[in-house]
């Protein structure tokens, strides 16, 4: 090697130190950034006005109370959606047994009984196979319409399946409750299926629930009344 390719290698000996020499720069980490601004929060929050603070508070809570107001609807619907009949809005088994159960309790220490009246709609297929299954859906609205038109407050309403309903008429004898649902029939058979030129009759059950026996057997007698009447002719109200 000659003179002057050492001197090339002198030179550029220092120049690689240099490079491979360059100071490294500090990674910051998001957890560094979330530790710096809690270490400083607590200055910036002092340094604000007394009342800016009292009002973020305020907010704050208002939003935190507007939440749980919606949770609450929200689970209010959640409850209805699943004690309620979607296409009548009649409650359903669930709902309606539900309720009874209060009744029942109720009724157990006042000694008041209830009435309970079972009803299913006279020659419902004939009207879906003629008619459609759309018609038969406006016939069962119908029906629910015109018994809530007529029925108190306190009476309960609930689609039992298909064609059929139950209805609880809370202190109730046995007398009143056939006249209620005598009442109920003569209005269905007066008024026609909304756009259709026919009307509805049903045969209905009626029992008092004996204190002694569970809905579930009070029911069942009102279901065996509802058939007796329809062996007899259909379009009318039988005891059990």
């Amino acid at each position: 090697m000659n003179h002057n390719d050492s001197q090339l290698t002198h030179l550029h000996r220092p120049a690689s130190r240099r490079l491979h020499r360059r100071p490294a720069h500090p990674v910051v980490t998001s957890s560094a950034v979330r530790s710096s601004v809690a270490e400083h929060a607590p200055s910036v929050v002092a340094g604000l006005p007394k009342a800016m603070i009292r009002e973020a508070g305020m907010f704050e809570l208002l939003a935190a109370e507007l939440r749980i107001a919606e949770l609450e609807k929200e689970l209010a619907e959640a409850r209805e959606a699943a004690s309620t009949d979607p296409l009548t809005g009649a409650l359903n088994r669930r709902g309606f047994e539900q309720a009874c159960q209060r009744e029942l309790a109720l009724a157990r220490r006042s000694g008041l009984s209830f009435a309970l009246a079972h009803l299913d709609i006279d020659d419902f297929k004939n009207l879906n196979d003629t008619l459609g299954h759309q018609v038969g859906d406006k016939a069962l609205l119908h029906l629910v319409n015109l018994l809530r038109k007529s029925m108190r407050p306190s009476d309960v309403l609930c689609r039992f399946g298909g064609e059929e309903f139950v209805l609880m008429l809370p202190a109730t004898s046995q007398e009143e409750a056939v006249k209620a649902i005598s009442r109920f029939l003569r209005e269905c058979s007066a008024n026609f299926i909304p756009g259709t030129d026919r009307a509805l009759t049903f045969s209905a059950g009626v029992v008092v629930q004996d204190l002694s026996e569970s809905l579930e057997q009070a029911i069942q007698r009102a279901d065996e009344a509802t058939y007796a009447a329809k062996r007899s002719g259909k379009n009318r109200v039988v005891t059990g």
